[in-house]
């Protein structure tokens, strides 16, 4: 089994016929690709390779010399509740199977039955185990609120706590095989998010991200199944999908809303038989990649107008995180402020400017539609433009919609609320009042105090409680 894919857990194979196990060895590793398989010819040692090794899922014949397989299946419910024990008799008998199953025994299958039924019993059951491992980790972090990996999530800025319960869920289920839904508006960090899973995962392989907006199903299953030589017109040599480039590793496949319905049934059968096929081929290779999928379309809005399949809708949010946008945690704007100020002025060359303290509250009253994108954008504008040591506002308020900060722009007719999207608080709108008023008397508080219609000693008052609050 490829263990970046699956939990690092081991499967012991138990039959003392040692053809058989060659062959069940053989079987589940061509067909699911697992290969982390322990094989067993004498039902004595089992006791003390499942007290030795990490054992979820046990495979075991009943009828073996020495210890027979219903004493081990007794063992093992009583000893190790935590294993796993899937039955494989050469017995048809009804009887026998009840009794298994009373045993604590989560399936029984007969040496004869088919191959592909084998298979997807032992898929099951491996299922289950990923989900309660999952289960567990995911209670873990919301009982302790922790994060045992907090560099993963260093690229994004943030002090919000619906945030930081997202990371704690994305590190909970990094190590998980199944797809992860990443939603939320454009520019809200989705990539980011795919980014830090990928890292926690563990995947020795890399992260190959593909935008398919915009991709027909052709292009779509070339981008990511490839194709041989000759399989069409200009094909002239064979070429890897991006599938295979992201074997071991993670497959970002973004804007996932925008597929079209053909292309939605190929991938819903990537992720159902586990296997594709490279345009022109006629044999299947095994998907070994991790799949994240993002969005900033509303998918069950989507697939209730029928412009989105059910069924791939449902296997895709098996995890799912909705990211909030920038409009709903305010409290990140002067972090990412600071932090985009030094990092493009740092890119430009530039030393890092002194931004106004007015600033913040200013950005904190517009809602921002394209999100941490726009902020960004916005500063580098910003910094691009700015010469002098505080950081000139302008640029800002013609990005938000707002005339310049001259003194005469600055005073529009009416009520001056009128054009922000968001009510300033009454602290904030305090906040905007006492910096416009010292920006003007420029730095005189008596006359900052006469334009405020407040005494100077209340406006000194109010500059102090400011400077704490500030420290």
């Amino acid at each position: 089994m490829n263990q970046n894919l699956y939990p690092p857990f081991c499967i012991l194979l138990v039959d003392d016929e040692p053809a058989w196990l060659r062959s069940l060895s053989l079987t589940l590793e061509r067909s699911a690709g697992i290969t982390n398989i322990i094989t067993c010819q004498d039902s004595r040692e089992v006791k003390e390779i499942i007290a030795s090794r990490n054992v979820g899922l046990i495979l075991l014949d009943l009828t073996m010399p020495h210890v027979s397989g219903e004493d081990l299946l007794t063992m093992i419910a009583e000893q190790h509740p935590e294993t796993t024990t899937i039955v494989i008799s050469g017995m048809n008998q009804l009887e026998t199977a009840v009794r298994c199953m009373r045993l604590g025994a989560f399936d029984y299958f007969v040496k004869t039955v088919e191959e592909d039924r084998l298979v997807g019993g032992v898929l099951r059951a491996i299922r289950m185990l990923e989900l309660q491992r999952e289960n567990h980790e995911m209670s873990s972090r919301v009982l302790t609120g922790s994060l045992r990996h907090p560099e993963a999530f260093t690229a994004i800025i943030t002090a919000n706590q619906a945030m930081h319960a997202i990371f704690s869920y994305v590190e909970a289920v990094a190590v998980s095989p199944q797809p992860l839904l990443i939603t939320g508006e454009s520019g809200v960090g989705k990539e980011l998010l795919a980014r830090a899973t990928h890292l926690l995962s563990g995947c020795a392989g890399p992260l190959v991200a593909v935008n398919v907006a915009g991709l027909d199903d052709t292009v779509f299953a070339d981008t990511l199944f490839g194709h041989i030589k000759g399989a069409f017109t200009g094909a002239d040599h064979q070429r890897r999908g991006m599938i295979e480039e992201a074997a071991d590793g993670t497959l970002f496949l973004d804007e996932i809303g925008d597929l079209s319905i053909p292309s939605q049934i190929k991938l819903l059968r990537l992720l159902q038989e586990g296997e594709y096929f490279p345009l022109g081929s006629d044999r299947p290779k095994r998907l070994k990649a991790r799949i994240i999928v993002a969005t900033h379309h509303d998918l069950a809005q989507k697939e209730a107008d029928g412009r989105f399949r059910r069924d791939l809708f449902y296997r895709l949010r098996t995890h799912h995180v909705q990211v909030p946008p920038l409009r709903e945690r305010k409290e990140d704007i002067p972090l990412l402020l600071d932090y985009f100020l030094g990092k493009v002025a740092h890119s430009l060359g530039k030393k890092k400017p002194t931004p106004p303290r007015e600033l913040a509250l200013l950005l904190a009253t517009y809602s921002f539609p394209g999100n941490v994108r726009e902020l960004k954008a916005m500063i580098y504008d910003a910094v691009s433009v700015h010469r002098d040591h505080i950081l000139s506002m302008d640029t800002f308020l013609r990005g938000i919609g707002q005339p310049d900060s001259s003194p005469v722009a600055a005073a529009p007719e009416g009520n001056p609320f009128s054009c922000l999207e968001r009510l300033p608080s009454f602290s904030e709108a305090t906040e905007l009042l006492v910096s416009e008023a010292i920006t003007r008397a420029k730095g005189n508080q008596t006359i900052a105090a006469r334009l405020l219609g407040i005494s100077q000693p209340a406006l000194s008052k109010r500059l102090k409680l400011a400077r704490e609050q500030e420290e």
